[in-house]
C-alpha cells in the first residue's frame, strides 16, 4: 500500500478529479520537466543532441520495465492508434481468417482492423458482452481454428470490466494466431508481463496511467516482428549519417527502433515522459493496483448501497469502475457534477470513476455528496 500522494500533485482542496482513465493530471516534477524541455528550444544554443539520444533511450527502457520488456523491442511513437497501424502493417491475414475483438471496444483498437479486414477480404468477429460478465469464457468461445488476430486489452476502457489475457493467450498460441493488445487503461496501474502473455505487439498510449503528456505512447515489437516494416521512412530510423554527404541506406535501424515515429525525440516531451515513467516505477505498478482496489471497492459497495448498479469486484480490474444508474443517468450529469467540482466521465451510459494516488477519503464523500443531491 502507498500512502496518499496529492503533495506531488497541484489539485486544489476543492477539487475531486475521478477522471484519470481519461487523463491524469501532470505531477508536479513532470510539469517542471516540461518546462525544462521548452527552454532548450527557447534557446536552441542550449540543445545537447546527445542529450536527446540518451533520454529516449532511458525513456524506452523505463517503459520496457514496466511491462517485462528489453528496450530493443520498445519503439517510441505518437499514439496507440499509430501502433496498431503499425501492427496491422506487420501481420499476416489471409482471406477468410478471422479478427477477434470486444463489444464495446475502444475505437482505435476496432476500426484498424475492419479496414485490414476488408483489405484482405477477412471477418471479424465481435464478441458479445456476457449476461454473466465472464469476458475471459466469451472470448475463448469465439476462438477457432479461423483466428488469425486477437486484438484484445485487459480490460474494458468504458467500466474495466476484465479479460484475463493469460488464459486467452494461451489459447490464442494453440491455434497459431497473433496477439495485439491495447493496454492503455492497465499499464501503469496494473502488471503486465508481455512475456507470459507472449504477445506480438502491444500499444500503450502515455496520458493516462503512465501519467505522461498527450501524443506520447509506446509500442512493444517481439522479437519475431523486429524485422517489420514501419510506418514511416526518416532519418532517425536509417542509419543516416546527416554530417557528411546526403546518403539514403535501404536499411532500417535494429531491432523495434526502426517503428519509431519521426521526430520522436521530441525536446518537451522526452523529459517529461522520463520524469512520469520513473516515478510511476518507483511506485510500482503492482503496488498502485493494491492501493486502489480498495478504494475502488469502498465506492463500489457505498454504490450498491444506493440502489446503483456495479459489476462485481472480481469482474473488474482493481484501479477504477462504472457505476449505472437502474433508470439511466441525464444527460448533463458529468456537467453537473463538474460545477460542484466533482470530475468524472460518462462511457457507453455509465458514470466511470477513476482514482489515483491523490485521491483521498474526502474526495470519495464529495463525490457521492454532489451525487446525491444531484
Amino acid at each position: 500500500m502507498i500512502d496518499n500522494q496529492r503533495h506531488l500533485f497541484d489539485i486544489p482542496e476543492d477539487r475531486v478529479w475521478l477522471n484519470c482513465a481519461s487523463r491524469t493530471p501532470l505531477l508536479k516534477a513532470v510539469r517542471d520537466a516540461g518546462h525544462y524541455g521548452v527552454d532548450r528550444k527557447f534557446h536552441p544554443w542550449t540543445i545537447d543532441e546527445g542529450e536527446r539520444h540518451d533520454e529516449a533511450e532511458r525513456v524506452r527502457t523505463l517503459f520496457a520495465g514496466l511491462i517485462g520488456a528489453n528496450a530493443e523491442d520498445i519503439a517510441i511513437q505518437p499514439s496507440a492508434a499509430y501502433g496498431l497501424a503499425t501492427a496491422a502493417a506487420n501481420l499476416d491475414l489471409p482471406a477468410g481468417g478471422r479478427i477477434v475483438v470486444l463489444e464495446g471496444q475502444f475505437p482505435s483498437n476496432v476500426y484498424v482492423w475492419q479496414d485490414l479486414a476488408k483489405a484482405r477480404g477477412a471477418e471479424i468477429v465481435t464478441v458479445t458482452r456476457p449476461g454473466d460478465g465472464d469476458w475471459t469464457r466469451a472470448v475463448l468461445a469465439a476462438l477457432d481454428e479461423r483466428l488469425a488476430i486477437a486484438a484484445l486489452p485487459p480490460c474494458l476502457w468504458s467500466d474495466a470490466t476484465r479479460l484475463d489475457l493469460d488464459v486467452v493467450a494461451d489459447a490464442v498460441h494453440d491455434i497459431g494466431a497473433a496477439l495485439v493488445i491495447d493496454s492503455t487503461q492497465a499499464t501503469g496501474a496494473s502488471v503486465t508481463d508481455v512475456g507470459r502473455l507472449d504477445a506480438d505487439f502491444l500499444v500503450c498510449a502515455g496520458y493516462k496511467w503512465l501519467m505522461g503528456p498527450y501524443t506520447q505512447s509506446f509500442l512493444y515489437a517481439a522479437p519475431r516482428h523486429h524485422g517489420g516494416r514501419p510506418l514511416e521512412s526518416h532519418s532517425f530510423n536509417h542509419p543516416i549519417v546527416v554530417e557528411g554527404p546526403t546518403n539514403y541506406p535501404a536499411d532500417f535501424t535494429p531491432a523495434a527502433r526502426r517503428y519509431d515515429m519521426g521526430e520522436f525525440m521530441n525536446l518537451i516531451n522526452l523529459p517529461m515522459v522520463e520524469a512520469a515513467l520513473g516515478q510511476v516505477a518507483a511506485w510500482g505498478p503492482d503496488a498502485i493496483q493494491q492501493t486502489l482496489t480498495p478504494m475502488t471497492a469502498r465506492i463500489a459497495a457505498a454504490a450498491r448501497d444506493r440502489g446503483l448498479k456495479v459489476v462485481d469486484d472480481d469482474q473488474r480490474l482493481g484501479h477504477y469502475l462504472s457505476v449505472g444508474h437502474p433508470d439511466g443517468w441525464p444527460g448533463d450529469t458529468v456537467a453537473r457534477l463538474g460545477a460542484d467540482q466533482v470530475h468524472v466521465s460518462m462511457r457507453a451510459g455509465l458514470i466511470r470513476i477513476s482514482p489515483h494516488l491523490h485521491t483521498n477519503d474526502d474526495d470519495i464523500r464529495r463525490f457521492f455528496e454532489c451525487l446525491d443531491a444531484l
